[in-house]
């Protein structure tokens, strides 16, 4: 089966897509808004000395750091009123999922349709505020207590700095989700993966350009070089072919009689996708290690023994690391997957409608197969997101290859451009099919 952009690459036409009015305006508003999350990203905050964070920066960069620094596109770096990202939201939406499974009245609100996903989706932009409240207070207090050869990182600390920078923090976050919702409604693709995506990209050819300076200097080898690149290559088939890959499930609808006709029973196929829950595993799995590093923040480095040596373990490229985050991976492969499918409710759709899986009973049978193939799928499609996030940093943190080339970032780069790439072909042929009704109309009209 083609991909999205193998049809994209074959269907294209540049007449159609000159007349999609309505895709030209979704891909400038988009382009408009990743513009606009840029800008935000070099917008210091109040009160900090720039040269003493960097330094400071610099020290912890090769922990875990260092990722949310690529996820925030180097807001981080600059701690810019970005810095905090969307993390908030996504841990927000985390929570709410969790409560969601273990909650009567939650899950009824789930069950209510369009109103009820409102809800929890402001119940989920409240938790967002609490939690960008608490992170950005223990950023505040940690800034305060460090200090280094250039001086201290806070030009005056005090409650009103503490203030500050907990209203700049919350305030770039709210606006981040709201800006990824407008992404998500009048843009192309999904607004939250698309901002990590940009975050992502923007720090690429930086990156590309460090990678040949270590080179260059000798700090690794060509060899070493050489195969890193084609290890990335490589990561990038290895997505693509298990993005695209699915368990397609033969469904049978029996002969039916309308009016005096009888029509034939139709077979159709029930596509379930190896990996189902895309790249939200990696990005939950990054959030939730943020944690222990916000925790130790409030102390200001002055908290137990056990936090602080539990926060260098966590460190990237530490074992402690590699293994928490691939055991969080595989967890939320499972659990996402079992929050976007529910095999009950899929077998009683397709009893509603007249469908059955040969040699399957319908009901209570047929949801209990969904559910073994999607299990049996979904361990394969959980091993392949652990490997292809872990294994890569494993490799490169021993060969001090910068982090943007890790497996994390190849697989929301790679996956969030297929999924966007499916929409803007959507769109097109949406207006294609738009533009033959037109012509029919007009000429049912003319006769």
């Amino acid at each position: 089966m083609a991909s999205a952009a193998e049809q994209l690459a074959s269907n294209l036409n540049f007449s159609a897509f000159a007349k999609a009015e309505d895709l030209k305006r979704r891909l400038w508003f988009t382009l408009g808004a990743l513009i606009v999350f840029r800008l935000g990203t070099f917008i210091p905050l109040p009160g900090i000395n720039p040269a003493a964070f960097a330094e400071t920066f610099k020290s912890q960069a090769g922990g875990i750091l260092g990722m949310f620094n690529m996820f925030s596109g180097g807001a981080l770096e600059r701690l810019a009123i970005f810095a905090l990202n969307i993390m908030p939201y996504i841990s927000a939406s985390i929570i709410m999922q969790l409560m969601s499974s273990i909650s009567p009245k939650l899950e009824a609100l789930k069950k209510e349709g369009e109103a009820g996903r409102k809800q929890i989706n402001q119940y989920t932009r409240y938790l967002t505020v609490v939690l960008a409240a608490l992170q950005a207070y223990g950023i505040a207090v940690g800034l305060e207590g460090s200090r280094n050869a250039a001086g201290s990182v806070v030009l005056e600390p005090g409650m009103f700095f503490r203030l500050t920078t907990v209203i700049t923090l919350v305030g770039g976050t709210v606006f981040l989700m709201w800006l990824g919702e407008q992404i998500t409604q009048r843009g192309v693709g999904n607004g939250t993966s698309l901002i990590i995506f940009a975050g992502i990209v923007a720090g690429l050819p930086g990156a590309l350009v460090h990678l040949f300076e270590l080179s260059r200097t000798g700090s690794i080898s060509p060899g070493i070089l050489v195969f890193f690149l084609a290890l990335a290559l490589a990561v990038v088939a290895a997505i693509v072919f298990f993005e695209r890959a699915q368990r397609r499930l033969l469904v049978q609808y029996p002969k039916r009689q309308v009016g005096n006709k009888m029509f034939q029973g139709e077979a159709s196929h029930l596509p379930l996708k190896l990996n189902s829950s895309g790249v939200i595993p990696p990005i939950f799995a990054s959030s939730l290690l943020l944690l222990p590093i916000t925790v130790a923040q409030f102390t200001a480095g002055q908290g137990p023994e056990w936090l602080n040596e539990a926060v260098a373990a966590l460190g990237s490229g530490q074992p402690l690391h590699m293994v928490v985050y691939a055991l969080l991976i595989l967890f939320f492969a499972f659990f996402y997957t079992a929050v976007v499918i529910n095999p009950k409710e899929t077998a009683d759709n397709l009893r509603k409608y007249g469908g059955f899986l040969p040699g399957i009973r319908p009901g209570e049978k047929t949801a209990e197969y969904i559910d073994y193939v999607l299990t049996r799928i979904t361990v394969v499609g959980a091993i392949y997101l652990a490997a292809v996030c872990v294994l890569p940093e494993i490799l490169t943190s021993y060969a001090g290859i910068p982090l943007y080339f890790g497996g994390t970032s190849l697989l929301i780069a790679v996956s969030v451009t297929m999924d966007t790439v499916a929409q803007v072909q959507s769109h097109l042929i949406a207006q294609q099919y738009e533009g033959l009704i037109k012509k029919a109309k007009l000429r049912g009209a003319r006769r």
